[in-house]
């Protein structure tokens, strides 16, 4: 077989074509690895300005040093901005429930309907604010404005131990698309709203409202015994009684 001679022009094109291949840039550095090196380089020659800020006669020495603060400064406001929203976000939030009257059936009912057009983390929230509003309804919990999701899952699981790790699970549920950007997802608010129904048909180990024993104003708890040889009379201001009995 004789090969015709390749010219010039289709020479360098077949090269050019061979060495675009992958094979020969493996292991060369992306462009992200380049632009950081680069930086770092710069910081390197920074910090070496720096090591004799009176050894420089124009005063390069000086100006590294204010570079370096600068940038210091940008990576931390940048690293600020960055975590901004990922805080742990059960520490401090908005109250759940706003101050305005409402009841379980009707954040249910909203509550169905964001769901039905796709809205899920408003959904949530609307089906998580149901079972406190339930809650409050029913006495296991007191009426409390400010209360927020994660002291809703704190006080609901005392008086539900049974469904404490589930409540814990629910509000973070909340806080992952309320507070943390997730987008949510109709299996997650499905879990919230299994979460209201099972706390709806729970019975409660204690109410909120309940009164202490020892509490005088509580009109259950028995008397003090009166000793033998007392009367009772009226406290009056100057009289010299103990609780009300005359000796």
């Amino acid at each position: 077989m004789i090969l015709e001679p390749i010219g010039r022009d289709e020479a360098r094109e077949l090269a050019r074509r061979e060495l675009e291949k992958p094979i020969y840039h493996r292991d060369r550095p992306s462009w992200l690895e380049r632009v950081w090196d680069r930086f770092a380089d710069w910081l390197r020659e920074l910090f070496q300005r720096t090591a004799d800020p009176n050894a420089h006669g124009n005063g390069a020495g000086w100006i590294s040093w204010i570079v370096i603060i600068l940038v210091l400064v940008a990576a931390v406001a940048l690293v600020a901005w960055v975590m901004r929203d990922r805080r742990n976000v059960r520490s401090d939030r908005d109250p759940l429930l706003e101050d305005v009257p409402s009841t379980a059936r009707d954040h249910r009912a909203e509550a169905d309907r964001l769901a039905a057009a796709g809205s899920w983390p408003e959904a949530i929230r609307e089906r998580l604010r149901a079972l406190a509003r339930d809650l409050e309804e029913r006495a296991v919990l007191a009426p409390r404005p400010g209360r927020t999701a994660d002291e809703l899952a704190a006080e609901a699981g005392a008086a539900l131990p049974e469904l404490a790790g589930e409540l814990r699970a629910g509000v973070r549920i909340f806080d992952d698309v309320w507070y943390g950007d997730r987008p949510g997802s109709a299996e997650a608010y499905a879990r919230v709203k299994a979460l209201d129904e099972r706390v709806t048909a729970a019975k409660p180990k204690v109410t909120a409202d309940a009164g202490d024993p020892g509490d005088p104003e509580d009109s259950t708890a028995p008397a003090p015994p009166v000793p033998a040889g007392a009367w009772v009379v009226p406290d009056r201001p100057g009289d010299e009684t103990d609780g009300g009995l005359r000796w």
